[in-house]
C-alpha cells in the first residue's frame, strides 16, 4: 500500500526555550489544551450573558463560571490521566506506581477526562447551590471545541493512528514509536508489512470533524437559534450522545491500544466485536439519550 497523500512533517514542539541549564518546550498538544480551555470559556460567556437564551435568568454569573473553570481544569487532568491508567494500562501502573502522576510523559483517556469533569462540576455546584444540568448545559457548548484540537495535536504529534487502509486518502505515518508503544503495528498480523509501505486512515481527521467541529456547530446552533437552553439538559444530552456516537463510528477506523492487539486479534477487540473505546462510548450513547428524554418531559410538564 501506497501512501496517497504525505504526512505532513510538523515538529511536536512549537518552539524550545533554554532556561537555567534547562529546555522547556511548548508543544502543539499543551497549546490545544489551554487553547480550548479559552474556546469554551469564551463560549460559555457569551451564554450566560443572553439572559433570552434561558428559561428565566442564566444559571451562572461571570465570576461563578470563572471559578467553575477551574474546578474543571483540575477535573480534566486527574480524571484524564486516572482514566487512562483504570482503562487501558492498569497492570503496568500497578507494578510500576510511581509512573501514574508523570501525566508528561503521555497517556490521557477522554473518558476519564469527561468522569473527573462531572465529578468537580457536581461537587462545585453542590457547594453553590446552582442547577447542576444547566451548569452542564453551560459546559458542554464549548466542549467539542476543545476535543477538536486536542486530535489535531493527536495528529500532528503522528499518534493514536488509523487502521491500515488503502483509502485514496490514506496516510504513511512515521514509523517511529510514541513513547515506546507501536499502536499495534508490530502485530498487525496479515497487515504487517515492513512500516514502510503501511499506510493507514487519518482517523485524528475523521474524529477532530466528527466529535469536534460537527457537534459543535450543532450544539451552538441548538443553543443560539433553537432555543434548547430554555429546555434544562437538552444541550447536555446531545452533547453526550453525540460525543458517544461519534467515537463509536470512528472506531471502526481507528487503531486499537496495542495492549489490546495480538496476532489472532487484529483489531483489537476487548469483548462482543468490540473496541475499548467502543466499549466505553456505548454508556454515553444510552445515558445521552436518557437525559434527551428526561429533559423533553420536564419541558412538557
Amino acid at each position: 500500500m501506497l501512501a496517497q497523500i504525505p504526512f505532513p512533517e510538523i515538529s511536536p514542539e512549537i518552539f524550545t526555550l533554554p532556561i537555567a541549564g534547562m529546555e522547556f518546550s511548548l508543544r502543539w498538544y499543551a497549546l490545544a489544551y489551554i487553547v480550548g480551555i479559552i474556546i469554551a470559556w469564551k463560549v460559555s460567556i457569551r451564554a450566560v450573558s443572553r439572559p433570552t437564551l434561558w428559561s428565566g435568568t442564566a444559571p451562572l454569573t461571570k465570576p461563578q463560571l470563572e471559578d467553575l473553570l477551574t474546578w474543571i481544569i483540575f477535573g480534566i487532568i486527574l480524571g484524564g490521566r486516572l482514566g487512562f491508567v483504570l482503562f487501558y494500562e492498569p497492570a503496568y501502573y500497578l507494578a510500576n506506581p510511581s509512573q501514574i502522576l508523570k501525566v508528561w510523559q503521555g497517556g490521557m483517556a477522554f473518558h476519564g477526562g469527561f468522569l473527573g469533569v462531572v465529578v468537580a462540576s457536581w461537587v462545585w455546584c453542590a457547594r453553590n447551590g446552582v442547577s447542576k444540568i444547566a451548569a452542564a448545559d453551560t459546559i458542554a457548548l464549548g466542549v467539542p471545541w476543545g476535543l477538536m484540537l486536542g486530535r489535531l495535536a493527536n495528529f500532528i504529534n503522528a499518534e493514536l493512528w488509523g487502521r491500515p487502509s488503502d483509502v485514496p486518502w490514506a496516510m504513511k505515518f512515521p514509523s517511529m514509536c510514541h513513547n515506546t508503544v507501536l499502536q499495534g503495528c508490530e502485530k498487525a498480523g496479515e497487515w504487517f508489512y515492513t512500516g514502510a509501505e503501511l499506510t493507514r486512515h487519518p482517523s485524528q481527521l475523521y474524529q477532530a470533524a466528527l466529535e469536534g467541529a460537527l457537534l459543535g456547530l450543532v450544539l451552538l446552533f441548538l443553543a443560539f437559534s433553537r432555543g434548547a437552553l430554555k429546555t434544562r439538559g437538552l444541550v447536555t444530552g446531545v452533547f453526550i450522545a453525540g460525543y458517544g456516537t461519534a467515537r463509536f463510528i470512528v472506531e471502526h477506523f481507528r487503531q486499537a491500544d496495542a495492549q489490546f492487539v495480538t496476532p489472532d486479534n487484529p483489531f483489537g477487540h476487548v469483548v462482543l466485536g468490540l473496541t475499548m473505546g467502543q466499549l466505553l462510548s456505548l454508556p454515553m450513547v444510552f445515558i445521552g439519550v436518557l437525559i434527551i428524554l428526561w429533559s423533553k418531559r420536564q419541558r412538557i410538564a
